[in-house]
């Protein structure tokens, strides 16, 4: 069936056909410029929640009509309010399916697919299929993974895909141009990003000083070893019977210690990581996104460099700048990294202070002992950690580890492992 132009083609058409005030140097009018557009040029989209919704709509509306959309997440009644391309009929099902499904019933000739699954689930070919990424996503860790995987393929192949990061939080937001190996990267501003909620296991277990804290122990510890509703079931938040039980030894726990203020709210906010949305915020960052993204693939006009914020707070305010690049990037440097620490030191004093400086949540180390590999620990592998878990209570110099020692770093986080290189003293 043969659909009539869009109006807004025609809108789309007459800004490719003619130089803007501030073009691109590379740019040239071109009446196939729109066909390519709409014929060639694939985009992904990271995120199906809040933003994800907003972006699909944003870039359906500009004329991109190849999208491909991830989301390992699926739709919860309290997504409704303002993730405005689900139902009620939706509830459960997965995101991106839902979300791919509405807005091809709305817009015709669109050729968008949906990814119910990780991010990590594929690897650099299936990426290497995209001329543009946008991440519209709430945790930090799985934007430093994209990041992280965007570099590699820059470096491993040549490829440079342009990766746009959209953040929100209230009335809070960003938009951000990443050109891996050209530009500043997530990593480069890791600092920018609200602190994560994740304590030591040590405080939790034994020093409790917030109610967090009480609420954590009741995840961590309790619930695995009550098992309140059968063997194997992990915490859902959006359990109301999880979120009661969870809130009932929390609030246990915090009368042993004498803190206050562990509320049903608390305990829904710490177990699901809660970020507050705000309808109005997701559209104004995902149009920024979506016109950056338009600005790259057209090269129309002068796209963001390479950083804007955006603060609805107490009137409207937005800033642009640029990033620069961090000389001690972890990611985007390319460069050794040393790691000081004390001869006495335990490996879990290490680990501790891999996490607190880099932000790493689950480090594991390796390296080169002997002239043969040694696995030092490992933290996202249950039997591998119960092995290796003696190592923690040994010092460097019990392990083998010496001065101007190589370690390998991998973490959830990064695609690639950081080499560091021991300093002790």
């Amino acid at each position: 069936m043969e659909h009539t132009t869009p109006p807004y083609d025609v809108h789309l058409s007459r800004l490719l056909l003619r130089q803007g005030s501030n073009p691109d140097p590379n740019f040239v009018p071109n009446p196939e410029m729109l066909v390519m557009l709409q014929r060639q040029c694939k985009i992904l989209v990271v995120g199906a929640g809040g933003l994800g919704c907003e972006i699909l709509k944003c870039l359906a509306m500009s004329g991109f009509k190849k999208v491909h959309v991830i989301d390992m997440d699926t739709i919860d009644l309290s997504n409704l309010n303002r993730q405005f391309l689900f139902r009620p009929e939706d509830i459960k099902q997965p995101k991106a399916v839902a979300a791919v499904r509405s807005i091809m019933n709305r817009i015709p000739g669109l050729e968008y697919e949906a990814h119910y699954n990780m991010i990590q689930d594929f690897d650099d070919e299936f990426y290497l299929n995209f001329n543009i990424v946008i991440c519209g996503l709430d945790s930090v860790t799985a934007r430093r993974w994209m990041n992280s995987t965007l570099l590699n393929i820059a470096i491993t192949t040549g490829n440079i895909i342009p990766f746009l990061d959209g953040g929100t939080e209230a009335f809070k937001g960003h938009c951000r141009v990443i050109i891996p190996t050209k530009t500043s990267c997530i990593e480069c501003n890791m600092d920018l990003y609200p602190p994560q909620r994740n304590f030591p296991l040590c405080t939790i277990a034994n020093t409790p000083r917030l109610p967090e804290h009480c609420v954590e122990y009741a995840k961590i510890v309790l619930w695995p070893k009550a098992q309140p509703f059968g063997d194997g079931i992990v915490v859902d938040g959006d359990n109301p019977d999880h979120i009661v039980w969870l809130h009932k030894a929390a609030v246990d726990r915090a009368k042993d210690y004498n803190i206050t203020g562990v509320t049903y709210r608390l305990v829904q906010g710490v177990t699901k990581r809660i970020i507050p949305a705000v309808a109005s915020t997701n559209a104004t960052i995902a149009a920024a996104c979506v016109t950056e993204c338009l600005k790259l693939a057209t090269a129309s006009y002068q796209h963001l460099d390479n950083y804007m914020i955006f603060n609805n707070v107490e009137g409207v305010y937005t800033f642009a700048y640029q990033s620069e690049r961090k000389d001690s990037c972890l990611v985007c440097s390319r460069s050794e990294h040393q790691l000081s620490s004390a001869i006495e030191d335990k490996l879990q004093t290490l680990i501790d202070k891999l996490s607190q400086d880099y932000d790493l949540q689950k480090p594991t180390l390796t390296t080169v002992v002997g002239g043969e590999n040694k696995t030092l620990y490992v933290s996202n592998l249950p039997q591998l950690q119960e092995a290796l878990k003696p190592n923690l209570d040994k010092t460097l110099m019990e392990l083998g580890l010496s001065d101007s020692q190589e370690i390998f770093v991998t973490d959830p986080g990064l695609k690639m492992p950081i080499s560091f290189r021991l300093q002790l003293s």
